[in-house]
């Protein structure tokens, strides 16, 4: 049995638990995961932050983009730029969006408007499951975790912060990390900022 096999079958039973959420509590998330994010002093600050369009059922972030864009900060989508590598495009609600090959919305840019990883703040991060020490999973392809290599191993939190954003439902007790994985710093939930680091103390 191979690593991804585990895996596989945990991304199916998560897809399903996060599927189940009713219309009322994706709202309701929504709103709360805005409010837990401002928990963090360098959320209300950093000028450059990095999240996702929310696809497939994850918790969307459009409180968060609100509160970002009403404090003048800049908020950042994800683009494909080349096999399991990301780069990042300042983007504000009402701008273009063109679907990339997986059908995920992407902003439309030039080259020169490219951010590289290195470049935003703070990243959040879309997620299946977390646990409390920082471990993700994602959905298998692999984009975060080469476009961020360059944080693999740290021991303290880097540039930029990685918060996995997710639902209370998506935790689980233990994830066991691959080789190629990159710990997050924090995860924030509708309930509660998660400080990893703390946790892996």
């Amino acid at each position: 049995m191979t690593l991804e096999d585990p895996r596989k079958t945990l991304r199916a039973e998560l897809r399903a638990r996060r599927k189940a959420l009713v219309a009322s509590e994706r709202i309701a998330a929504a709103n709360g995961v805005a409010a837990t994010l401002d928990q963090l002093a360098d959320f209300l600050v950093d000028p450059r932050i990095a999240g996702y369009w929310a696809i497939d059922g994850e918790l969307p972030l459009h409180s968060v983009v609100a509160n970002l864009t009403r404090r003048g900060q800049h908020y950042c989508l994800p683009r494909i730029t080349g096999p399991r590598q990301l780069a990042f495009v300042e983007w504000r609600p009402g701008v273009d969006l063109e679907a990339n090959r997986y059908g995920i919305p992407e902003a439309v840019c030039s080259a020169g408007d490219l951010l590289a990883p290195d470049a935003v703040d703070i990243v959040l991060l879309p997620l299946l499951g977390f646990d409390r020490q920082g471990h993700r999973i994602g959905y298998g392809g692999g984009y975060y975790d080469a476009s961020f290599a360059f944080l693999r191993g740290r021991s303290e939190a880097g540039q930029p912060l990685l918060i996995g954003v997710g639902y209370a439902a998506q935790q689980v007790d233990a994830i066991a990390p691959a080789a190629w994985d990159v710990h997050m710093d924090y995860v924030a939930t509708e309930k509660e900022l998660i400080d990893c680091w703390a946790e892996r103390a």
